[in-house]
């Protein structure tokens, strides 16, 4: 399938769809030129209960476990959510803003937010991210990168650094270099 055929208004052709109404439109003259690596697991540390979909969709239910009386209120958003068994979501179109990198900056650059894309793995600082979830997360960086002048992907650790910790020290970034992505680690 060549690139044009992959994307339509935003959205990559190959993932399911899960609309977040956490986001704004981009700017017009906006390129998106950053790809941010997250993590996330709803209830911390633990996988496939969906809450991470809910959270996005603003449908979580706050008695559903004690964590989730905390944060079912945040409005936020990510473009894309990778499982550990490799499914890629996709909650907002890449044309427009996810609500994902918070109080950040890249190469002197604030709010992060304007000009990428965010990326959540389904895992936690304290282990491994499987095979499954590196092949899609390549997979879907190349299909970026031949639709966005995308000029580095890099961790939400690098952009918001002292304020979180994410993908976390368990991240291959080695296996995105040898796919030939645009690793950066040094966001200042």
């Amino acid at each position: 399938m060549d690139t044009q055929q992959e994307w339509e208004n935003g959205w990559w052709l190959h993932a399911r769809r899960a609309f977040s109404p956490n986001f704004s439109p981009r700017e017009a003259h906006e390129k998106i030129t950053l790809a941010v690596i997250h993590n996330i697991s709803l209830p911390p540390f633990e996988y496939g209960s969906g809450a991470v979909e809910q959270l996005f969709t603003n449908t979580l239910d706050a008695a559903g476990h004690p964590f989730f009386s905390v944060i079912h209120e945040l409005r936020v958003s990510s473009h894309f959510f990778i499982s550990r068994t490799g499914e890629t979501v996709q909650f907002v179109s890449c044309d427009d803003m996810a609500y994902h990198a918070g109080v950040s900056s890249f190469r002197k650059r604030e709010k992060c937010n304007a000009f990428s894309v965010g990326i959540e793995m389904e895992g936690c600082d304290f282990e491994p991210f499987t095979d499954t979830q590196y092949t899609a997360l390549t997979a879907l960086l190349a299909a970026l990168s031949a639709q966005y002048p995308i000029e580095a992907v890099t961790g939400h650790q690098d952009i918001a650094p002292g304020r979180k910790t994410d993908p976390g020290h368990f991240f291959d970034w080695q296996r995105l270099e040898e796919a030939g992505l645009p690793v950066v680690r040094d966001a200042g």
